[in-house]
């Protein structure tokens, strides 16, 4: 299946050399451009695409803003977040908008089109190392057992642990071996918290945990 992708920034030439990475691969299609984020936003509710390649800094609706108004809607696409700064506040606001994805223009080509089919399978496009840095920044794990919100309680205490651990950025294998569970049966359960939170992958899911009490603001120094 072809996966259909709609580029968005202002730069002509750096729009053009992204549609050419992406048209250049078999099971990759450009059905769209657009070079600002009114026109990202447009083109994304009249194409229809799968995924949206969208930068931060453009002229009139930035891409954090056209972000959230794209997946604010049903059966949303994934949006990658395209930018030149390796900075932690937009990595946020992306997250926090929508976006499945965050990746510098100055990306390679191979890596460009592995991130467009990863965010296309449902799965966020976060290093762990990256995750770590972005919790370290903004958020703590609860030092004492918190008081779940009723949006929690369809979670087992199993799965709120694994949430918890998901919220420390472990990978599948970290989880597994500090519950002493198989990896499968982790996988399972990360499954199960993103249906039930209605998370589009675990890295919203951290950003819900978040809003919803489980981990919670790091102390000013």
């Amino acid at each position: 299946m072809t996966i259909r992708v709609l580029v968005a920034d202002d730069q002509d030439l750096v729009r053009a050399g992204f549609c050419m990475i992406i048209d250049a691969r078999d099971d990759l299609e450009v059905v769209g451009e657009a070079g600002d984020g009114d026109q990202a936003v447009r083109e994304a509710a009249r194409l229809r695409p799968d995924v949206v390649l969208m930068d931060v800094r453009m002229p009139g609706t930035d891409g954090i803003t056209a972000t959230r108004q794209i997946t604010s809607g049903d059966d949303p696409p994934k949006v990658i977040i395209l930018t030149t700064f390796d900075l932690d506040e937009p990595l946020y606001a992306a997250l926090r908008a929508g976006a499945s994805g965050f990746l510098l223009k100055d990306v390679r080509p191979p890596e460009l089109a592995d991130a467009v089919r990863v965010v296309s399978r449902g799965e966020a496009l976060l290093a762990p190392t990256v995750t770590r840095r972005l919790l370290d920044r903004f958020v703590a794990v609860q030092p004492s057992e918190p008081v779940l919100p009723e949006r929690l309680s369809e979670l087992t205490d199993r799965e709120v642990e694994v949430l918890q651990l998901v919220a420390r950025a472990a990978s599948n294998a970290e989880i597994a071996k500090h519950l002493v569970l198989a990896e499968a049966t982790v996988k399972t359960h990360v499954s199960a918290v993103l249906r039930k939170l209605g998370a589009r992958d675990r890295v919203h899911a951290v950003v819900m945990a978040y809003d919803l009490g489980i981990v919670r603001p790091r102390p000013s120094a």
